[in-house]
């Protein structure tokens, strides 16, 4: 069911909404379309996401921020944060950073990481099989029953091969305390007073190790190898023991990973796609993300010759 669009609403998720803005806080409210149930169910995920943030923010590591919920008024359903500084990590401020923010960055998402996974009790050892770790069953179908309708041969043969790739692929790993979604807009980043913030601590929970070290932001970056030494360095070894990133188990993880990622994206602009579009719109729409698709495809090509170095 799509959602029911209400303007002037400044949507933060799928259920929540920004009341105020202001220079250093926001308040927040469930959407006035949710039911009395599901209201409820939202303050509840508000008092746990509290609760995981004031966790992290114990450690009190200075390498990184963590913005404080402030207060919860349930019976006005209503939450007040500290509005993190800076803007969204992308690719594009990324670039126009200085080595040493870039140094700082590395340095304050690999101690953040550890961090978090070190915060809790670590799980036993696992296979974990990495085609659970995203609609695969979606990547079959398209690529056996749809995909010829835009795509070469040669196209389909590559991402044929991708696919029995990654669905056979799977390693040994533990569960972890996590953030659970890193991406560049939950991690902010104040090129004035060079502080990295992270938010949105909503899915925060026990994932599998390696999930949150090559995530979409470090490979949006092109930083995955820097922070993954980075928490190499810092780790507690007593823990939990990690491979070195020169093992070749480590690179298959790494590429998998990388995979996972980018496969997430292609399947989300196949599913966007219209088999008999309608109009100048959707052949448009189309046209766009069959292109999206091709560049994704492209950078599978260049992750397969970087790895089989």
């Amino acid at each position: 069911m799509n959602k029911i669009q209400i303007p002037n609403l400044k949507y933060h998720g799928r259920e929540t909404y920004a009341v105020y803005y202001g220079d250093n806080f926001v308040l927040k409210r469930p959407l006035p379309t949710l039911g009395d149930a599901a209201r409820e169910a939202w303050l509840k995920k508000q008092h746990d996401t509290q609760t995981k943030i004031n966790e992290i923010r114990a450690v009190g590591n200075p390498l990184y921020n963590i913005p404080e919920m402030t207060f919860i008024n349930d019976d006005e359903f209503q939450i007040l944060e500290e509005r993190a500084p800076g803007e969204p990590l992308t690719a594009q401020l990324y670039k126009t950073l200085s080595k040493r923010q870039k140094f700082e960055i590395i340095n304050g998402l690999g101690s953040f990481l550890v961090d978090m996974n070190e915060l809790k009790p670590i799980g036993d050892i696992q296979i974990h099989k990495i085609s659970n770790d995203f609609k695969f069953n979606r990547l079959c179908n398209f690529i056996e029953n749809k995909m010829s309708i835009w795509f070469t041969k040669e196209e389909i043969l590559q991402m044929q091969k991708i696919r029995d790739e990654v669905g056979s692929f799977e390693y040994e790993t533990r569960p972890a305390w996590s953030h659970g979604d890193i991406n560049s807009g939950n991690v902010l980043y104040d090129k004035n007073t060079n502080k990295l913030s992270f938010i949105d601590f909503a899915e925060a929970n026990y994932k599998f190790i390696y999930r949150d070290i090559f995530a979409p932001l470090q490979i949006e970056l092109d930083i995955y190898k820097a922070v993954y030494a980075v928490y190499y360095k810092l780790h507690d070894f007593s823990l939990y023991p990690m491979l070195s990133i020169k093992s070749d188990e480590l690179k298959n993880i790494m590429k998998n990973r990388i995979f996972v990622v980018l496969l997430r994206r292609f399947i989300h602009a196949a599913d966007d796609l219209r088999t008999t579009p309608k109009n100048q719109k959707s052949i448009t729409n189309n046209e766009e993300k069959i292109s999206f698709m091709r560049l994704q495809m492209q950078k599978f090509a260049v992750l397969e010759k970087m790895f089989s170095k």
